[in-house]
């Protein structure tokens, strides 16, 4: 079992920043890729960015390339998701989920392939 708790978000004016953490516990930290999904309201949970164990891949939607930057601290197990350049179509819940390395490949845009998920922290842009 992995418990994640996601915590950094609020309320941000366009333009404006925010980093998001997520603090796992339980297993190793190692033995887990990590994704970043979001959720705005009336809207499915759509894949924001995930990393690898080892911290040697990341990957991110189309819509926030250039803007948001995912990293982690396998000493801190712990998982950033540092955004910048906040647009109003960036407000939603936002989730950190973890996806067993050992299964193989890594299909990280795929929500299902997760097999942990935090409880979510909100992130609002004002325009």
């Amino acid at each position: 079992q992995v418990q994640l708790v996601e915590s950094g978000g609020g309320l941000v004016q366009a333009g404006g920043s925010l980093r998001l953490s997520c603090a796992a516990s339980g297993r190793s930290f190692t033995n887990y890729n990590m994704g970043w999904f979001r959720q705005a309201p009336g809207k499915e949970r759509e894949f924001v960015a995930a990393i690898t164990w080892s911290s040697d891949n990341t990957y991110y939607t189309d819509s926030v390339k250039g803007r948001f930057t995912t990293s982690r601290d396998n000493a801190k197990n712990t998982v950033y998701l540092q955004m910048n350049s906040l647009k109003p179509e960036d407000t939603a819940v936002y989730y950190c989920a973890a996806d067993d390395r050992y299964r193989g490949l890594y299909f990280y845009a795929a929500a299902r392939r997760y097999d942990y998920w935090g409880q979510g922290t909100q992130v609002t842009v004002s325009s």
